[in-house]
């Protein structure tokens, strides 16, 4: 019947009771709705009034309740009927999703009890496996969100010591001032399961369980970046659910599409689309009330320009997101994301059910798109979510990347390991020659680490020497002949190399392959050499005129140009004879390593190694190697800093076996070997000389063995402060640094670098340049003074610098000042010379 709360009749009078006994029947019916939903779990929902007051006004009118709200309570210990086709869903496997710090793993048990189940009127009804079914009932079920909080970090409420209430931070129900900051004020926070509280919540950390748990896990989302979500201050809760401008909270909100497929912005990486893809989750209720109407044509456009909220209303309603319009050359909407570089659409698009590999008219795939225009995010994503990187001409998407010099790209995908380095398109390019051709120089490096295939040709026999030489750069063709490229291949027309160089005019390709012994009187089919193809006059016609007239200077000599290392270095060191009769030395072993005669009792234990553990190229300034040497002083480049000590070098420790970064990492240099051209000629006054950064592997041998060799011109002292002496000799074995001279004004400067031990007696010397080295000059240091007070006795120095102090005239003026000292000791010295 009518209530005399509502409708008084005329002329009664309404009995006025005291403020406080309505405030005492509210709080009743709160305690009763609170009591209800904990222990018998049933579906409710209470008003709160924020003033705790109702009253009545004195003059028999009702005074309206200040500031009521409706505060929802869980329903996880209630099971709603059974439903057949639901209990049919997925083959009868649990639906339960449980969200591990930001990443969805779904559960693949079967389902015993066919009985729906749900946190709370929010969340769509499940069918549960046993173990998901005794969590629910515990109210380990989020009842913002729907997903499990079983392992991972969340918030705990407990209202008695045997319950406790799990949901994520961004699950409170939120009462009065709306949410957030800036001037709207913020609400009062409770626990979505019982109404108490949130600040008495607990923070709470529960590492994952194992699958024999009961939970075969599988990846619900596509998110290869997983975060932790931010966490209850413990100052206050007015931070707990801050939504705003700057984005929401890092697990947040979430839905199910028509397919049954979760989205979550915390499938995606924090940032501006994350941020997007949250607006657009909370938003879409209420766009929703608008009945809007959407034809598929429209999806595309909508993808294009980025439309978030409208893609996602679009979705909802169950538009085909693989719908492809001829009017758009056949391009669906995941071509369209891919191409802008809109990762939260592709995320949306792929969740709905898009083909991943969808091909327009032109046969490109959103992977395509998204190389092809330098999207890293999306390709990254993409290949995560299963895109195929093989196109049907049988390029692939390191082809693109490639040509175009997307380094990361290239990158990505060749950590991908499912991309063939070497594989060729419908022209024969593989990704090395389009990368040669347009001049990526750091493309070439990445794919020569990874073992590209310099020797392969495309369908016009041409390698990726000729292309390199095409685009006229000498820096890519000396990579790639380091490589192990022959420089007289020829392709289809006859031509080699140098013939192309020679045609386009590159002076400084055709230099390099002179350098190489390049035949410059080779023809090809129409009967051209390299130098009727050049045009008169220019200077590369000079070049190959001067390296004609030189070759038959030297015709009736005998000119050697065997490979010195034979074939121990990266880079053939060639040995050059224009002097005379004698052949390349032949008195020693080559060798690549150091080796001992005696025993020495390294300590080669790779267990007592100090080691660094990076995971990049150790660039970070907390790289154990580079701190064990004060700094890594080497630049990106592998040369010395400038503010390395040259005077008296530092010892370097580069990373070794035991370290965990790759091994291109920027601290390993020295090991890599020889990788600048080195040449040993024969000279008329010095000998064999080193012309124109080298390892400096000898025999190790002791100070006892040093005093007996009766050549001793190879030796090198290894000075320890323990008082061991030791010496390198490179007498009977040694590399091509045995062959560098004295100079009084050296250019290069001996270092000791530790590489594949750390034993302070015995490091590896290696050779450095101290300033910028010309082609074609000699390379030396400085022996010391000592050498020279034993040494000068049988021969002096032969450098011709103007800093030389151990010629012979340098000698005579020293005697002489000396003499004139002795003679007139009252005098005083001589100023220095």
């Amino acid at each position: 019947g009518e209530s005399p709360w509502k409708q008084p009749e005329k002329g009664r009078e309404k009995p006025t009771p005291p403020a406080a006994e309505a405030e005492r029947v509210m709080l009743n019916l709160l305690s009763l709705c609170v009591c209800v939903c904990v222990y018998v779990s049933v579906c409710l929902s209470v008003c709160l009034s924020l003033s705790r007051s109702l009253s009545l006004s004195p003059d028999g009118s009702d005074r309206e309740m200040e500031r009521l709200e409706e505060l929802p309570l869980c329903s996880c210990r209630m099971e709603a009927p059974r439903v057949d086709r639901l209990t049919a869903h997925a083959n009868r496997t649990c639906m339960a999703i449980e969200s591990i710090n930001g990443q969805l793993v779904g559960c693949t048990n079967a389902i015993v009890k066919g009985e729906t189940m749900r946190p709370s009127s929010r969340v769509s009804l499940m069918v549960l496996c046993e173990t998901h079914r005794s969590h629910m009932v515990k109210h380990h079920c989020c009842p913002g969100c729907g997903y499990f909080c079983l392992s991972g970090t969340f918030l705990e409420c407990c209202p008695d010591v045997r319950i406790a209430h799990r949901f994520h931070r961004g699950c409170v129900s939120v009462l009065g001032g709306g949410r957030g900051r800036g001037g709207m004020g913020v609400g009062l926070l409770f626990c979505p399961h019982c109404g108490e509280d949130a600040s008495e919540a607990q923070e709470v950390t529960i590492p994952p369980s194992t699958p024999s748990s009961g939970a075969a896990v599988i990846t619900a989302t596509a998110s290869s970046t997983t975060t932790t979500p931010s966490l209850l201050p413990s100052t206050g809760v007015e931070d707990v659910v801050a939504v705003g401008d700057g984005g929401v909270d890092s697990v947040g909100p979430s839905l199910v599409l028509p397919n049954g497929k979760p989205v979550c912005p915390s499938a995606l990486p924090p940032g501006d689309r994350r941020a997007a893809l949250q607006r657009a989750i909370l938003t879409q209720d209420t766009e929703r009330r608008k009945k809007l109407r959407f034809h598929p044509r429209q999806l595309y456009p909508a993808a294009k320009q980025g439309e978030v909220q409208k893609v996602l209303l679009m979705l909802i309603e169950g538009i085909d997101p693989a719908y492809q319009a001829d009017s758009q050359n056949r391009r669906c909407a995941l071509h369209a994301a891919a191409q802008r570089g809109l990762v939260e659409i592709c995320y949306l698009l792929l969740q709905a059910g898009a083909k991943v590999d969808a091909q327009d008219k032109s046969q490109r795939t959103p992977l395509l798109e998204a190389i092809i225009n330098n999207q890293v995010e999306v390709a990254r994503y993409l290949i995560q979510s299963g895109a195929c990187v093989y196109h049907e001409d049988g390029s692939t998407g390191l082809h693109h990347a490639a040509k175009l010099g997307n380094l990361e790209i290239v990158t990505l995908l060749l950590n991908t390991g499912q991309v063939d380095i070497n594989a060729q398109d419908s022209g024969g390019w593989t990704p090395i020659i389009w990368a040669a051709e347009h001049r990526h120089k750091e493309v070439i490096r990445a794919l020569l680490n990874r073992g590209a295939d310099v020797t392969l040709k495309d369908k016009e026999m041409n390698v990726c020497l000729h292309w390199a030489s095409f685009a006229g750069s000498a820096e890519i063709a000396e990579l790639i002949l380091n490589a192990g490229c022959p420089l007289i291949s020829v392709n289809m027309h006859g031509d080699t190399p140098l013939h192309i160089a020679a045609r386009e005019g590159y002076l400084a390709c055709v230099t390099l392959f002179l350098s190489r012994g390049a035949d410059i009187d080779i023809m090809n089919k129409e009967g051209d050499t390299p130098l009727s193809l050049a045009r008169a006059d220019s200077p590369v016609w000079v070049s190959l005129q001067i390296n004609r007239k030189l070759r038959r200077g030297v015709a009736n000599r005998i000119v050697r140009t065997d490979d010195v290392a034979q074939g121990y270095e990266n880079v053939p060191i060639p040995c050059v004879n224009g002097v005379d009769d004698e052949g390349c030395p032949s008195d020693y072993k080559y060798i690549a390593e150091n080796c001992e005669t005696s025993a020495m009792n390294i300590d080669r234990n790779i267990t007592h190694l100090q080691h660094c553990n990076c995971t990049d190229d150790c660039s970070s300034s907390n790289c154990l190697c580079g701190q064990l040497s004060i700094r890594c002083w080497y630049d990106k480049d592998q040369r010395l800093l400038q503010e390395f000590n040259k005077i008296e070098p530092p010892l370097i420790f580069e990373c070794n076996l035991a370290c965990s970064c790759h091994k291109t990492c920027k601290n390993r240099v020295v090991q890599a070997g020889i990788k600048v051209r080195l040449q040993l000629y024969r000279t008329e006054k010095m000998g064999w000389v080193c012309v124109f950064f080298l390892p400096h592997p000898h025999q190790l041998i002791s100070d006892a063995e040093a005093d007996v060799r009766e050549d001793d011109s190879y030796l090198f002292d290894l000075d320890n402060k323990d008082g061991e002496v030791y010496c390198i000799d490179a007498r009977y074995y040694g590399n091509i640094s045995r062959f560098i001279n004295h100079l009084c004004d050296p250019n290069i400067i001996p270092v000791r670098v530790f590489m594949l031990h750390q034993d302070l007696r015995f490091p590896r010397i290696a050779f450095f340049s101290s300033r910028d080295i010309l082609t074609g000059q000699e390379l030396g240091f400085d022996y010391g003074d000592r050498f020279w007070d034993i040494k000068s006795k049988y021969f002096t120095c032969q450098c011709g610098s103007e800093k030389c102090k151990h010629s012979a005239e340098a000698i005579a003026l020293e005697q002489s000042r000396l003499a004139r000292l002795e003679a007139c000791p009252e005098t005083g010295p001589d100023p220095d010379p």
